[in-house]
């Protein structure tokens, strides 16, 4: 069935993972770059036994949801799928995929769930954004089509989906302020200028490998540059003519890394100019961001979403907390006045010395911070030094917490659990897990990331 034209198909919802579906004669389509309401003809690539992924090729009829999408790159980008459809529908479909999931996953009852709140910024809002150097660039859909010569084979810019070695080349991202793109394509023609060679992630050759640029609401701003070679001459005349370029970086930092794996958490940041972090500010609260810390990536949600778990949490000022997967302290601190004392625990220990300088920075005195794995740290005997917990927060990453930190919350017995995930399937799976001993009180979806599927969900959990 692979290469079939299915005619007319009509999309009729959207999947959990972003993806168009539409039916025909009992067949499921998934479909990209499609909205509800549209009628196309799409073109299969991909036959499973129950559905089928296709591309459209014609589209008949348009959909009265759909919106002109801004970006330049939209389509080819892996990123922001959701451009086409207006905002106020990718907030009703958020917060239909929030109450499917959670009914369909976790089949525990369920209060009616609070409206989402979306982001007051649809652009522009990330304080983060990481590219790659590639010397294998994508060949857009248009080149292919007006078949011009291809004379330039690296790039700089985004993954693009299923393709581990091929890099989109970005000229304007509208997620980050405008000079993030300043300082990428600026880096880009100087490094084409100058014959740097870029990366080849399937050789291990070239000497670009990843740009990383963080930015905050204080306008503070961080570059971390990734190489492969420790080419120390071709380091400093790039990293000079960057901070010549873009005085206004207040850190400036890069990192040698000559592993196959991108990942950087153990390998050596070096301050070539400035200071080794930026600060952001939150609410009243100050926050130190070093390069390897997490920090949420849209700031003015951040604070709309540490307002929803300070009002689950409902502190009195007498309340033991524990907050799960702490990060750098964000929430911990946010909340540490409403509370008699906190405990954070984070598997990275940069970021504990964040929240730790964090705390001091704000002068918040009834804070503590532990780092290592939740499921090593978070035991009886952790419990028993630190006190029982009356009000656990907890915010994992994608994949939920591990059936150990799952089961030892069972067995401290707080009060109340406020649980932040970023995830609704791996959070229904979790609540799941919980519902021997927490009822589900309150569900209140967040908008952190526009034009995406993502959604953030927070849900106040109570013992029964």
């Amino acid at each position: 069935m692979a290469n079939v034209v299915i005619e007319n198909l009509e999309i009729c919802d959207i999947g959990s993972q972003g993806k168009a579906i539409g039916k025909k004669n009992e067949k499921v389509y998934f479909v990209e770059n499609l909205v509800p309401g549209d009628i196309a003809d799409v073109q299969v690539y991909k036959k499973k036994k129950n559905y089928a992924e296709a591309f459209p090729v014609n589209i008949r009829t348009y959909s009265s949801l759909r919106t002109a999408p801004k970006c330049k790159h939209f389509g080819e980008c892996g990123g922001c799928k959701w451009q086409h459809m207006s905002y106020n529908e990718q907030l009703r479909f958020k917060q239909k995929q929030v109450t499917e999931t959670l009914t369909r996953l976790a089949k525990v009852p369920l209060p009616e769930i609070f409206p989402i709140i979306g982001s007051d910024n649809e652009y522009f809002y990330r304080n983060k954004l990481e590219f790659t150097f590639s010397n294998k660039r994508w060949i857009t859909k248009k080149e292919v089509q007006e078949g011009h010569p291809i004379n330039e084979p690296n790039a700089l810019g985004f993954h693009i989906p299923g393709r581990f070695d091929k890099i989109l080349n970005i000229d304007e991202c509208l997620l980050q302020a405008d000079f993030s793109n300043q300082i990428r394509n600026f880096i880009r023609e100087y490094a084409l200028k100058n014959n740097l060679s870029f990366y080849d992630v399937r050789n291990h050759t070239g000497f670009l490998r990843n740009l990383i640029i963080r930015n905050t609401t204080q306008n503070k701003w961080m570059l971390m540059l990734v190489v492969a070679q420790a080419n120390e001459k071709e380091i400093i005349r790039l990293m000079n003519e960057i901070h010549i370029h873009f005085a206004q970086i207040n850190s400036l930092l890069y990192i040698i890394n000559t592993k196959r794996n991108d990942t950087i958490y153990d390998q050596e940041v070096i301050v070539f100019k400035g200071s080794p972090y930026i600060t952001e500010k939150i609410g009243t609260l100050h926050y130190r961001i070093s390069p390897k810390s997490f920090f949420q990536t849209n700031t003015l949600q951040a604070k709309k979403l540490y307002d929803i778990v300070l009002q689950f949490a409902h502190l009195k000022g007498i309340e033991n907390v524990y907050d799960l997967y702490t990060g750098t302290g964000t929430i911990a601190n946010y909340i540490a006045h409403k509370a008699k004392k906190v405990i954070g625990i984070e598997y990275i220990e940069d970021a504990i010395t964040d929240a730790t300088i964090n705390a001091q920075l704000n002068q918040i005195e009834n804070t503590s911070f532990f780092a290592g794995d939740l499921k090593d740290v978070f035991l009886p005997s952790f419990i028993e030094n630190n006190g029982k917990p009356d009000v656990i927060i907890t915010d994992p990453p994608r994949a939920g917490m591990h059936p150990d930190v799952v089961q030892q919350l069972i067995t401290c017995g707080a009060e109340k659990i406020v649980y932040v995930s970023c995830n609704p399937a791996s959070q229904a799976r979790d609540i799941a897990m919980l519902d021997n001993t927490y009822k589900v009180a309150k569900v209140q979806p967040v908008d952190m990331f526009p034009h995406t599927h993502h959604v953030e969900n927070v849900i106040l959990l109570e013992k029964k």
